[in-house]
């Protein structure tokens, strides 16, 4: 059993920063790539950030200068600092992990999501 549990999220105005933070925890033996999704009302899940075990980070282009994805594997925990936040950014966000369990089997898990509202 695994899990991931998120903090961090809120409201702020335009222009100000966030930080998300997510620790999986739980039967792990290997986490191969960690990162942020998120959803806004009416609108698909999308992809945020992501980074893999060797540090190789991945933006989608609206974040691309004012989001920055890192993590500390020996904490199992990834973080997700937000700057210059704007209104389009208000979404709910997942953390994600692609996380090996044993040697041989793995799966995605997912948290249980948290709210960024930003507006003035």
């Amino acid at each position: 059993q695994v899990h991931l549990v998120e903090s961090g999220g809120g409201l702020v105005q335009p222009g100000e920063s966030l930080s998300l933070s997510c620790e999986a925890s739980g039967s792990i033996f290997r986490i191969i790539t960690m990162g942020w999704y998120r959803q806004a009302p009416g609108k698909e899940r999308e992809l945020v950030a992501s980074i893999t075990g060797r540090n190789i980070r991945n933006y989608v282009d609206s974040v691309k200068g004012r989001f920055t994805i890192s993590r500390d594997n020996a904490e199992n925990t990834v973080y997700l600092q937000m700057n210059s936040l704007k209104p389009e950014d208000t979404a709910v966000y997942y953390c994600n992990a692609r996380i090996y369990s044993t040697a041989t089997t793995h799966g995605d898990y997912w948290g249980q999501g948290t709210q960024v509202t930003v507006s003035s």
